[in-house]
């Protein structure tokens, strides 16, 4: 699916400020409490989301002046970074991953029409690519928040491009299945269309296939329980 990478950002642009929102209508005592991601507190994904804006950040500006600047220095810096911020006060927080949305939002509009098309060996995709890969770090993150945010609150453009992105990305020894998401003309076939088909509302199927809803309002057809879908991120 190709979409224009600066339409996209004003979808960014609404899912932060709808993050924030949450963010600042809880206090302190949230911070070191678990989030729905196994071994991370609330403050963990917090810090990881603004961590999270500074490595597409780094991207664009890659592809911009094409010198090699990577999302992370390097894979054991990135957790210490969503570590060392992790317990911070709520306030900084917030003020973080605003301040992070604001460098990236900046280096967005600073691209120029051909950068957009510059290969990032990071992501093996082009530029392009990340105003989406952004978005969709701020929504699902949202909801391992664990707090009053969930698939439900997708926007149904957003859970179909998730739910055929996963679709396509898993492994070729995940588990068959055909899914029938409602209001979508066309299944989604995973593996083989032998496998077990499985309907119900987009966000829902969208949030089971990642790993953040229990699929409880789903069927499966022939009569059976659900298929353990393969890990996602």
């Amino acid at each position: 699916m190709t979409i224009d990478p600066l339409v996209l950002m004003t979808d960014v642009e609404q899912a932060t400020e709808t993050l924030l929102r949450t963010a600042e209508g809880l206090d302190d005592s949230v911070i070191g409490t678990p989030s729905a991601l196994p071994g991370w507190t609330v403050g963990h994904v917090l810090t990881h989301v603004a961590r999270n804006a500074d490595a597409y950040t780094n991207l664009l500006t890659w592809a911009r002046t094409g010198v090699e600047t990577p999302a992370y220095a390097t894979a054991d810096a990135r957790e210490a970074g969503i570590t060392a911020g992790a317990a911070r006060p709520l306030a900084e927080q917030v003020a973080d991953i605003r301040a992070a949305h604001e460098r990236f939002a900046d280096a967005a509009a600073a691209m120029p029409a051909a950068a957009w098309t510059f290969h990032l060996p990071a992501i093996n995709r082009s530029a392009a690519a990340v105003p989406w890969a952004r978005l969709r770090e701020v929504e699902v993150h949202h909801v391992d928040l664990g707090l009053a945010y969930s698939p439900a609150d997708w926007s149904e453009a957003f859970a179909l491009r998730l739910l055929r992105e996963i679709a396509g990305d898993l492994p070729a020894s995940a588990p068959a299945m055909v899914l029938h998401p409602a209001a979508v003309d066309h299944a989604i076939v995973i593996g083989s269309a032998d496998g077990p088909a499985i309907g119900g509302p987009l966000r829902s199927i969208a949030g089971w296939l990642s790993g953040r809803a229990d699929g409880a309002d789903l069927t499966v057809s022939p009569d059976g329980e659900l298929p353990q879908p393969a890990r996602w991120k």
